[in-house]
C-alpha cells in the first residue's frame, strides 16, 4: 500500500496595516517546527513526504532575517530592557511568556515552572522568565545541534541583558536557513512542497457564498452577498508567483485553504496551472453520496485534476491523539490501523492531512520521539511505502464525476460563516468592497494596489474561525482589531472616513464562554443518568468540549460537556453527549494518575442494563451518563483524571480533551460561598 503524508504549515498573517508582527507565533514555530518536522522526516532515508507551506508563512517568516524586533511587537518588547517596560506592557509581556503549553514545554524548566505559577514578578525574575519562554520554543534540533541554545538552557536563570540579545541573532540566523533546507530536500527527491492560496482564503466562499448553504441548507449565509472571483483568482495568481520566487520552480500542488472545495474554484486551480490537490473524505463521501470507507482508499481524477482525500480519523489520532500515548505504543498502533486498510486491499493509497505545527507542544519532547518511532517502523515495513504528492499524481486514478461544495469540517463551511459574527466580518468586506467600487476610478495604480493587498489579507479564513463560539482563544481581541484595521485602511487609502462599524469589536463578549469552569461548591447528585434535578450539579466544574480546541477542529465526539466535582465521599462525573453516537463506541476507560488506576466499562452492556456497579465505582445512563467513584480507592490526594471514548480498538474521543483533569480531593470550597 501508499502513504502520502501532507503536512500543512500555516500561521495567520499577524502583521498591522503599518506591517508590523502583532504576536509572535511565527517565529516561535519557525524556531520549534518549521525546521523539525522536515529534519525529523530526513533522518529516514526511505521516508517521504509533502509539506504545504502558505503565502502568509512565507512572507512573515521573510520578517525574521534580519533585526527581526524591528518587525515584530512582542520581540521589540522582549529585548528592551525589563525596567523600559510600561504597566500595560509588562502584563501584556507575562501573558505572552505564560501561554506556553505547560505540561510539556514548561515543566521541564524547574524555574520556568516556578515562575510561571508566581503571581508577581520582580524584573529578574521577568527577564528569567522571557529567556525561559524563548528557550522553551526552541525545537529538539537548535537544543541538539546549538551550542548557545545548549548552554543558555543550561544556565537556567539569572539572565543579563546580553544573554536576551546573542539568542535573538542566533533565532535570526537559524530562520534564514528554513526555506533553503526545505529546497534542497525537495531537490533530492525527499518531500515535495506544495502551497495555498495566497491569504488562506476559503475560495468556495469568495466565489459563489451560496455554496455555504449547498453544503448544508441550514446555513445562515449574508442576505447582500457578492461575488469576489477576481480576487479568488488574484489569491491563485499571487500564491503561485510567491512561491517560485522563493523556492525557484512552479508550484504544481495546492492544499485548498481548509480544504475547502468547489467545481469553480477546481476549475480556477486548474486553469492556473494545478495539477493536484487535497481535501477531506467528507468530501468524497458526499460526492459519491456513500460512505464505504473502501472507496477512500485510492487516488481520483475529477476533470483532469488529480484530487487526494483525507482518512479524518488516522490525521486525527496524530494531531489529538497520540500525545497521550508512549512513542513506540503511539507508532506500532498507527502501522495496525494501516495494516487493516491493507488486508482489504494491498493497492490502497492512504493520505494522512493534517496540522504541520500546532500539535507537537502538547506531545512529549516536540513530538520527536513520536516521529521516531512512527518513521522507524515505516521504514522497516515491506508492505507500506510513503509518497509524496509528486509520485502520486503517476499513479493510476478513480475517476469521479461530482464533486460536493464543502470543507475538511464536517464537510461544510459553517466553521467560516453562519454564526452572527462570522456573517458580520463578511458584511464588512461586502460593504467595503462597494464602496471601493464606487471610488475606483478616482485612484491611482499604487492606491489600487494598495487596496488589493488589505482585500485580499481580509478574506483570509483565520479571521472566521474566531468569530462565532465553535472556537476559543485568549487572543481573540488582538484577531477581531486585525481584521477590522484591514478595511479601515482601504478607507484610509481611498481617503474616505471609515464607517463607524468598523471601529467597533465584532466579537461578542465572552465572558460567558470560557471552555472550563473551575468547581464552586461540594455536590452529592443521585446517579441515576436522569440529571433529575438543575440543583443537583449546582456549583460543579463544566468543561465545554465544543469550544476546546484553539489551533485545529476535528469530527466532533459523542461527548459535548463534561460535569464533575466531589463531595467528603465520592467524585462525581457527568458527560452531556449525543447518546447514539456514545452507544457507537465500545468501551469508556477511565485513567487516573499517579497510581495507574485503570477502568474499562462496556458501553454495549451499559446501553442494555443502563447501570454498571462494582465496589468503588457506579455508572448510569438514559438522558446522559453520570458516573460516581469512591475516594477510598485512592491514597493520593491530587489526581489526574482521563477518560477514553474507544471504538473498534481506535481512541475516538480522548477526555478533557487538553489533556488531564487535575483534582485536589482536600479543596474546601467555603471561600466560594456567597450570599
Amino acid at each position: 500500500m501508499n502513504l502520502s503524508f501532507i503536512w500543512h504549515m500555516h500561521q495567520p498573517d499577524y502583521r498591522n496595516s503599518s506591517g508590523i508582527m502583532q504576536m509572535p507565533w511565527v517565529f516561535l514555530h519557525a524556531i520549534k517546527d518549521y525546521y523539525d518536522m522536515p529534519w525529523m522526516l530526513s533522518r529516514h532515508e526511505s521516508i517521504k513526504a509533502t509539506f504545504n507551506i502558505t503565502p502568509p508563512l512565507i512572507q512573515q517568516i521573510e520578517l525574521y532575517y534580519e533585526n527581526p524586533q524591528d518587525s515584530d511587537k512582542f520581540l521589540r518588547l522582549w529585548l528592551n530592557e525589563v525596567s523600559t517596560l510600561g504597566e500595560s506592557e509588562y502584563q501584556w509581556m507575562i501573558k505572552i511568556c505564560k501561554s506556553t503549553q505547560y505540561d510539556t514545554m514548561v515543566t521541564p524548566f524547574e524555574r520556568y515552572k516556578y515562575l510561571y505559577n508566581k503571581e508577581h514578578l520582580n524584573h529578574g525574575e521577568l527577564l528569567d522568565l522571557q529567556m525561559l519562554f524563548m528557550l522553551s520554543w526552541c525545537g529538539v534540533y537548535l537544543r541538539t545541534h546549538n551550542t548557545l541554545v545548549d548552554t543558555l538552557i543550561k544556565k537556567s536563570q539569572n539572565y543579563i541583558q546580553e544573554d536576551k540579545q546573542l539568542l535573538l541573532h542566533e533565532l535570526s540566523k537559524f530562520i534564514k536557513t528554513l526555506f533553503p533546507y526545505y529546497s534542497k530536500l525537495h531537490q533530492e527527491g525527499k518531500i515535495s512542497i506544495s502551497t495555498t492560496p495566497l491569504n488562506h482564503p476559503i475560495l468556495p466562499l469568495l466565489m459563489d457564498m451560496e455554496n455555504a448553504k449547498k453544503a448544508n441548507p441550514s446555513t445562515n449565509i449574508p442576505s447582500q452577498h457578492i461575488c469576489l472571483g477576481d480576487d479568488a483568482r488574484l489569491q491563485v495568481i499571487r500564491a503561485k508567483e510567491l512561491f517560485r520566487k522563493t523556492f525557484g520552480f512552479e508550484a504544481e500542488g495546492f492544499w485548498p485553504a481548509e480544504g475547502g472545495v468547489d467545481e469553480k474554484s477546481v476549475a480556477l486551480l486548474k486553469e492556473c496551472g494545478i495539477r493536484w490537490i487535497a481535501t477531506d473524505e467528507a468530501i468524497l463521501f458526499k460526492s459519491l453520496s456513500e460512505s464505504n470507507r473502501e472507496n477512500l482508499y485510492f487516488p481520483y481524477d475529477y476533470r483532469g485534476m488529480r484530487m487526494g482525500f483525507r482518512d479524518h480519523g488516522l490525521s486525527d489520532l496524530i494531531g489529538f491523539t497520540y500525545r497521550f500515548y508512549e512513542a513506540d505504543a503511539a507508532a506500532k498502533h498507527f502501522l495496525q490501523a494501516l495494516k487493516m486498510i491493507e488486508s482489504k486491499n494491498s493497492d490502497s493509497t492512504v493520505f494522512v492531512i493534517l496540522d504541520g505545527e500546532n500539535a507537537w507542544e502538547f506531545f512529549k519532547n516536540n513530538a520527536f520521539d513520536f516521529f521516531d518511532a512512527l518513521y522507524d517502523r515505516l521504514a522497516q515495513t515491506s508492505w507500506c511505502k510513503t509518497l509524496r504528492m509528486d509520485d502520486v499524481v503517476k499513479l493510476k486514478a478513480k475517476t469521479l464525476e461530482n464533486l460536493a461544495p464543502g470543507s475538511w469540517i464536517h464537510g461544510e463551511f459553517n466553521t467560516w460563516v453562519g454564526h452572527s459574527e462570522k456573517r458580520r466580518a463578511w458584511e464588512l468586506i461586502y460593504l467595503s468592497k462597494r464602496d471601493y467600487r464606487h471610488h475606483e476610478a478616482l485612484l491611482d495604480e499604487n492606491s489600487k494596489e494598495k487596496i488589493t493587498y488589505h482585500f485580499l489579507a481580509a478574506e483570509c479564513s483565520d479571521w472566521f474561525w474566531w468569530y462565532g463560539d465553535d472556537h476559543f482563544t485568549d487572543f481573540g481581541e488582538e484577531f477581531d482589531t486585525l481584521f477590522r484595521s484591514h478595511l479601515i485602511a482601504i478607507y484610509d487609502i481611498m481617503n474616505v472616513a471609515p464607517p463607524s462599524d468598523l471601529f467597533k469589536p465584532i466579537l461578542e463578549n465572552r465572558s460567558s464562554q470560557n471552555f472550563h469552569l473551575q468547581p464552586q461548591s461540594a455536590i452529592s447528585p443521585n446517579i441515576n443518568g436522569l440529571h433529575d434535578s438543575f440543583f443537583e450539579w449546582v456549583g460543579c466544574g463544566v468543561i465545554d468540549e465544543s469550544k476546546l480546541f484553539s489551533t485545529m477542529d476535528r469530527v466532533r465526539g459523542a461527548v459535548r460537556k463534561i460535569y464533575y466535582g466531589q463531595d467528603e465521599h465520592n467524585i462525581y462525573f457527568a458527560f452531556d453527549a449525543d447518546m447514539f453516537l456514545l452507544y457507537e463506541c465500545d468501551n469508556l476507560t477511565l485513567l487516573v494518575e499517579p497510581r495507574g488506576f485503570k477502568k474499562s466499562i462496556d458501553l454495549k452492556e451499559l446501553h442494555v442494563k443502563g447501570e454498571y456497579r462494582d465496589d468503588n465505582i457506579q455508572v448510569s445512563s438514559d438522558k446522559w451518563l453520570e458516573i460516581s467513584i469512591d475516594k477510598s480507592n485512592f491514597k493520593d490526594n491530587i489526581l489526574e483524571f482521563r477518560f477514553e471514548l474507544i471504538k473498534e480498538n481506535i481512541v475516538t474521543q480522548t477526555l478533557p480533551g487538553f489533556g488531564e483533569l487535575e483534582m485536589d480531593l482536600n479543596t474546601q470550597y467555603s471561600e466560594n460561598w456567597f450570599i
